[in-house]
C-alpha cells in the first residue's frame, strides 16, 4: 500500500514524524513550492528564496536517502497553486492508500490539511511535530486555572524535562534565570569575528533568479544572499557560534550597534525553524560548550531559555490563545503603518537603521524588533494587526506561530497582559543606553520638548497619558505614572502637543 507523505517547507528534517515508517520502495514524498504559501503575506523576497532553496536541497537529500520525491516548483507550468491542489494532482497520478502528514505549524494551515480526508476521501494521518518538547496537550495543562502565564515558570518546567543544566532537582549556578547580567551595552570591535556566509550554489542561483522575476515588487532585496541552505551548512553556523560568538552571547545579547547588526547572536532562528537544525540538539551543544569551560553560564542559560523557554512558550501560547488572538487590540489602535517601515527613510536613526538591515538581511535581533520597531509602533498607536503582518512579512524566521504572540502579544501588549506583565515601551534613553544609534541621529535623546528631542520621549509620555485608565493598576508602571504625576501641569501639555504634532505629520 503506497502513501503519499506530505512534507512542508518548516519541515526539513529528515527525522520528522510524517518520514517515521516510510516505504522507500513504494512511499512518495511530496514537496510543494505554491503560491498559496509564497503570497498570503508580501514575504520579504530573501525568505522566499531561502525556503524555496533549503526545500529543493532537501528534496536532493532525500533522493540520496532513497526515497521517491515528487517536487514542484513554483514556475512549473502545472503549478496547481496550493497544497490541496498539489495533492490532488498527485493523487491522480499515483493513486495512494492514503496520505500522511506531520501536523501543521499555523492556524490556516492546520484547517487546509484537516480538509483533505473530505476531499479525496482518502484517511489522512496527520502526525504531531515531535521537534517541540511540549505538546498542544502539555501546555494546555500547564496554562489550565493558572491567573498568570508567566514564562519563567513555564521556562523552569522545561529545564526539569529536559535536564538541561540541572543538577538533580536544582538548577545549575543556584538560580534558573541569569537574565540581570545579560543587558550590557556593546562596543564596536573590529577583531570580532565573522559569522559564516554561504556562496550560493547553481540550485540556489536559480531560485534567487526565479524570486526575482516572480516577485519583483516584494519588501527587500536578494543581494549578497549568503544564507545556509542544507543542514550541512547550518551545521557550519552552529559551530561558529558556539566557538565564536557564544562566549560574549549573554552579556550583549540586548546591545546594537550602527554597524554591527549580529554582534554576537546565533543567527540559528532561520534553521531551527525550517527543520534544517534541531533545537534540543543545539541546546544540548550550548550546555556542553558551559560544561567543557567555553562559555560562560550565563551566556549558556541565557540561550538555551530563549529555546526552550521563550520559543516553546511562544508556540504553546499560540494554539492555546486560539486563531481570533490576531484580532486582539487592548488599545484601541488604529494607525495605519508608516511607509517608513518598508523604505528605513526617516530621521530617527535607530529606525532606519533597523529597517535597512531590515531590508538587507531580512534579520533583526530581538532587542531591534522590540525596542525599535516594535516600541515605536506601540508608542505611535499603530494598528497592531498590521504591526504582526510587517513582522511577519519581513523576516526570514518568521512563522505566524512564533511571530504572532511575540508582536500582539508581547511587543504590542494587544492582548492587555495575557502574555505579559507590562507593555514593553521606553523612551529615547533606552535606545541611547543600549545602542550607539542615537549618537548618529539628528535627534536628542536627552531633550524632551526642543526642536531636536527624540521623538520617542514625548511618544513614550503620551502613551502613558492617553492609556492610563487601562494601565494605571499595573504595578510595574507605578514608578513611571509617578513620574508623571509629578511633572508641572505645563509640561505635560507641552509633551503631549509635542506627540501630537508628530502624530499628526506621520498621518
Amino acid at each position: 500500500m503506497s502513501r503519499l507523505i506530505l512534507i512542508l517547507g518548516d519541515q526539513l528534517s529528515h527525522t520528522i514524524s510524517s518520514l517515521e515508517g516510510a516505504d522507500t520502495a513504494l512511499d512518495t514524498i511530496l514537496l510543494c513550492e505554491v503560491m498559496a504559501e509564497a503570497t498570503y503575506v508580501g514575504h520579504h523576497k530573501k525568505k522566499i528564496a531561502f525556503i524555496f532553496s533549503a526545500m529543493r536541497h532537501f528534496a536532493f537529500e532525500l533522493r540520496d536517502a532513497g526515497y521517491r520525491v515528487r517536487y514542484t516548483r513554483i514556475d512549473d507550468e502545472c503549478n496547481a497553486g496550493s497544497f490541496t491542489g498539489e495533492i490532488a494532482r498527485a493523487i491522480a497520478e499515483l493513486s495512494p492508500s492514503g496520505i500522511c502528514v506531520t501536523q501543521a505549524g499555523e492556524w490556516r494551515v492546520k484547517s487546509e490539511l484537516e480538509a483533505l480526508a473530505a476531499a479525496f476521501d482518502l484517511p489522512v494521518d496527520i502526525r504531531p511535530d515531535r521537534r517541540f518538547l511540549a505538546t498542544h496537550e502539555e501546555f494546555q495543562r500547564w496554562a489550565e486555572g493558572r491567573k498568570s502565564l508567566t514564562m519563567e515558570y513555564f521556562y523552569r518546567e522545561m529545564r526539569r524535562k529536559t535536564r538541561l543544566l540541572m543538577q538533580g532537582d536544582e538548577p545549575v549556578g543556584g538560580r534558573w534565570n541569569f537574565d540581570a547580567e545579560n543587558r550590557n551595552p556593546a562596543k564596536p570591535d573590529l577583531l570580532r569575528p565573522r559569522h559564516p556566509v554561504f556562496e550560493p550554489d547553481e540550485v540556489t542561483r536559480e531560485v534567487i533568479d526565479t524570486v526575482a522575476r516572480m516577485f519583483p515588487n516584494n519588501f527587500g532585496t536578494l543581494k549578497n544572499f549568503g544564507f545556509a541552505v542544507t543542514h550541512k551548512e547550518a551545521e557550519r553556523v552552529l559551530a561558529s557560534f558556539i566557538d565564536d560568538f557564544l562566549p560574549n552571547f549573554g552579556a550583549t545579547q540586548d546591545a546594537m550597534l550602527q554597524d554591527d547588526p549580529f554582534l554576537n547572536h546565533s543567527l540559528l532562528s532561520f534553521y531551527i525553524n525550517c527543520g534544517l537544525l534541531d533545537a534540543l540538539e543545539v541546546c544540548q551543544r550550548v550546555e556542553r560548550a558551559y560544561l567543557d569551560g567555553g562559555a560562560p553560564l550565563n551566556a549558556a542559560e541565557g540561550f538555551i531559555r530563549q529555546i526552550i523557554g521563550w520559543r516553546e512558550y511562544m508556540r504553546g501560547i499560540y494554539w492555546f490563545a486560539g486563531p481570533d488572538y490576531v484580532d486582539s487590540n487592548f488599545f484601541g489602535n488604529d494607525r495605519p503603518l508608516p511607509g517608513f517601515y518598508w523604505s528605513g527613510k526617516t530621521h530617527m536613526n535607530c529606525m532606519a537603521t533597523v529597517i535597512t538591515e531590515t531590508i538587507e538581511h531580512a534579520y533583526a535581533h530581538h532587542i531591534q524588533r522590540l525596542m525599535i520597531t516594535g516600541n515605536f509602533a506601540l508608542l505611535a498607536g499603530i494598528d497592531p494587526k498590521a504591526v504582526h503582518q510587517w513582522y511577519l512579512e519581513v523576516y526570514a524566521d518568521a512563522y505566524e506561530w512564533v511571530e504572532l504572540p511575540n508582536v500582539i502579544g508581547m511587543s504590542q501588549f494587544a492582548d492587555g497582559g495575557f502574555l505579559g506583565t507590562k507593555p514593553y515601551a521606553a523612551s529615547g534613553n533606552y535606545i541611547n543606553r543600549m545602542s550607539d544609534y542615537c549618537g548618529a541621529c539628528r535627534y536628542d535623546p536627552k531633550e524632551r520638548l526642543g526642536e531636536k528631542a527624540c521623538p520617542f520621549n514625548a511618544l513614550y509620555w503620551d502613551f502613558l497619558a492617553r492609556n492610563r485608565d487601562r494601565l494605571k493598576s499595573n504595578h510595574r508602571l507605578a514608578q513611571p505614572y509617578a513620574t508623571w504625576a509629578r511633572m508641572s501641569e505645563d509640561i505635560r501639555h507641552d509633551l503631549r502637543a509635542k506627540a501630537a504634532a508628530f502624530l499628526r505629520r506621520l498621518d
